[in-house]
């Protein structure tokens, strides 16, 4: 009882994390801070959702399998979002700095 419980409380965690990651994707001005939401959200989404089916399941083969799937994504994850901002910068694209959100008005009250 208490297992499904904290089951059901790491997927919904997992659900919402990802929910929020999509709308941090859409919402967020540049290509790096998008990457950087969607980076986050999918190590940490997809890992509170594997946690709890892991739980779901039980010690199992099928337990054993999604311990498997949780690990590559902690490895893969990380490494393909600094490859991709890599590729980005190398290709020239610019971050967008906050001094590049101010207003006119705030740049010329700015030193």
């Amino acid at each position: 009882m208490i297992i499904d419980i904290l089951s059901w409380l790491l997927i919904i965690a997992g659900s919402f994390s990802m929910i929020v990651g999509g709308v941090g994707v859409l919402r967020l001005p540049d290509v790096y801070t998008r990457m950087h939401a969607a980076s986050i959200t999918d190590t940490l989404g997809a890992g509170t959702i594997i946690a709890g089916l892991i739980l779901q399941a039980g010690i199992s083969l099928i337990a054993a399998k999604l311990l498997l799937i949780l690990i590559f994504i902690f490895f893969t994850s990380p490494a393909a979002s600094f490859a991709l901002a890599h590729a980005a910068l190398s290709s020239g694209v610019e971050p967008i700095l906050d001094s590049d959100l101010r207003s006119d008005e705030e740049k010329e009250k700015s030193p």
